[in-house]
């Protein structure tokens, strides 16, 4: 099957294209940049393109189906020459569930933890040698794509984001997939703009629940109101599977749970990565995994790539960079590092780079969200404000959002990050948070602090 990708140096769309060059397709693809590291993969594989750019004489007959990636405008010329032509035009998700139907599909959604969740599911597989076919949003150590698709394979786990499926199908991703097990995380608004109100991105979860297949089942945060509203309100005829927060304690700087076997130590910590870790090891009962077998492998889980990842330490002094960008997760990671090191001085910066998150009107619910650090830092790029074609905002709007007087902010790269080389850091954590990278911070150059 010759398939040709519109935007094919997405993260997403690259990894899929890689899957299915393994499986034995004939891929072809376009797009008008390529960054790293898509452009050295694709290149290693042999199927980046010549030229960047949009080449309409490039979609032919002899294609038997097109993939749509987001990155891609609705008046693509590529796109506009396939519909001319007749051509079978995929989504991303679309395609996935065509490459999934006839499987067992686990689909992992929800505002934030999502990532966290379907990683710490494969880890457990990959620890017990159980092959899965795979979909998740972050390149994980030990496994060479983000996507892996064969014949054979009984599960596939996919994450399900819910934002828009491509270009000219606006539909939410994970409303495509209709999974026979699901699992929903949390609900905080995201993606205003797409879904404008908060009800209407509520709404999404309810649909998403719908789709389950008849008899399939829910996993779900019973800690979460919004999440538990929509579940037990569905007239689905699926079973139900609640999780809360497992017992825990602090000591010595590792999280410890209580688990029927006894007490385990793990490598990562947060209340939210312990309702993550409790809702990874349904699913993974799910598909067959003994809760026993589910301990002895999550208990050397370090987490997802950029999800409270450490990237320096010494005796008294850690360094952690984050993908928090929503206020839910930004809360959730700063109290987590908060309580993990109680003693620490915790510097935690955050860029605020999404379009949500340089909404004026969205900034209001970042209130509160950096009150556990001592020191709190919000770095945003004006430019990005312009691109995105927002009303302007101010330090000061920022600062009576989050309702800090003492907040910094930063609207210049180079003075933030001189800001972060000057820090005389003893007894402390230093916590990034963000979607982007600060204007072209060297993460590297940071352990040069310590």
């Amino acid at each position: 099957m010759n398939l040709h990708f519109i935007a094919i140096g997405g993260s997403a769309m690259h990894n899929l294209a890689l899957a299915l060059l393994k499986k034995g397709y004939e891929i072809t693809g376009s797009d008008d940049v390529i960054f790293e590291p898509s452009k050295s993969r694709l290149e290693k594989n042999g199927i980046l393109p010549n030229e960047m750019g949009w080449f309409p004489e490039k979609i032919t007959s002899v294609i038997d189906a097109i993939i749509l990636g987001m990155h891609a405008k609705a008046d693509n010329p590529e796109l506009l020459k396939a519909r001319q032509l007749g051509l079978k035009i995929y989504s991303y998700p679309e395609f996935l569930y065509e490459q999934s139907k006839n499987k067992t599909r686990v689909v992992i959604g929800g505002s934030h933890g999502k990532t966290t969740i379907t990683s710490m599911i494969l880890h457990v597989m990959k620890y017990h040698n159980v092959e899965v076919d795979y979909m998740v949003g972050a390149q994980l150590d030990g496994f060479e794509t983000m996507v892996h698709l064969t014949e054979e394979n009984e599960f596939i786990v996919l994450e399900g984001d819910e934002y828009l499926s491509s270009p000219i199908d606006r539909r939410p991703k994970f409303h495509l997939y209709q999974p026979n097990i699901a699992l929903i995380s949390g609900i905080a608004w995201d993606h205003i703009n797409v879904f404008p109100t908060y009800e209407f991105y509520v709404e999404q979860f309810s649909i998403f629940v719908d789709a389950i297949t008849k008899g399939g089942s829910i996993v779900y945060n019973e800690e979460d109101d919004e999440v538990k509203r929509v579940v037990e309100q569905t007239q689905n005829a699926i079973k139900k599977y609640p999780y809360h927060t497992p017992k825990f304690k602090i000591k010595d700087g590792i999280t410890i749970i209580d688990t029927s076997y006894g007490e385990l130590p793990l490598e990562v910590f947060g209340k939210h990565n312990l309702q993550n870790l409790a809702g990874a090891k349904w699913i993974c009962q799910h598909m067959g995994i003994m809760e026993e077998d589910f301990y002895e492998a999550i208990s050397s889980f370090k987490g997802a790539n950029k999800r409270l990842e450490k990237i320096a330490e010494n005796k008294t002094v850690t360094i952690f960079k984050d993908f928090a960008h929503s206020p839910s997760k930004v809360e959730a990671t700063t109290k987590a590092v908060k309580n993990q090191f109680p003693e620490r001085y915790l510097i935690a910066c955050l860029e605020l780079h999404t379009y949500s998150s340089l909404n004026a009107d969205f900034l209001k619910e970042y209130k509160g969200t950096l009150n556990k650090a001592d020191k709190a830092v919000v770095f945003y790029s004006p430019d990005a404000v312009e691109i995105k074609k927002l009303e302007k905002v101010t330090s000061e709007q920022i600062k009576s959002a989050f309702e800090r007087d003492d907040l910094i902010v930063f609207t210049n790269p180079i003075e933030f990050q001189e800001f972060l080389f000057n820090q005389k850091l003893n007894n402390a954590v230093l916590l990034l948070m963000s979607s982007g990278n600060y204007g072209g911070l060297d993460f590297n150059k940071l352990k040069e602090l310590i």
